[in-house]
Order: C-alpha cells, then sequence, then structure tokens
C-alpha cells in the first residue's frame, strides 16, 4: 500500500525539495506545471509516493 503527497514548490526551489523529500523515502511520480493558474506562476505541482507503514 501507498500513501501520497501533492506540493507546489517555485520552480527555482523544486529540485531542492524534491532531494528533501527523497531522503524522507518520498519517490516523485509527476510533475506538473499549470498555465493556466496565473496564481501559480512560476511554480510546480509534483506527486510523491511512498511505502505506506
Amino acid at each position: 500500500m501507498y500513501e501520497y503527497k501533492v506540493e507546489i514548490y517555485k520552480v527555482k526551489d523544486a529540485e531542492n525539495e524534491m532531494n528533501v523529500m527523497a531522503n524522507q523515502g518520498w519517490r516523485v511520480v509527476a510533475v506538473t506545471h499549470c498555465p493556466a493558474a496565473t496564481w501559480a506562476k512560476d511554480t510546480v505541482v509534483v506527486t510523491l509516493e511512498r511505502n505506506k507503514g
């Protein structure tokens, strides 16, 4: 069984934040840019998963 987490990062911070999450056992399964979301300029949505338990 897996658990999931969705995070929103500024593009310039995304690599570092994903590495921090990887050290906590999370694995990136998707990265999406949402150009239609004007409030989310220069951001990406990152979906992470890890084994639950």
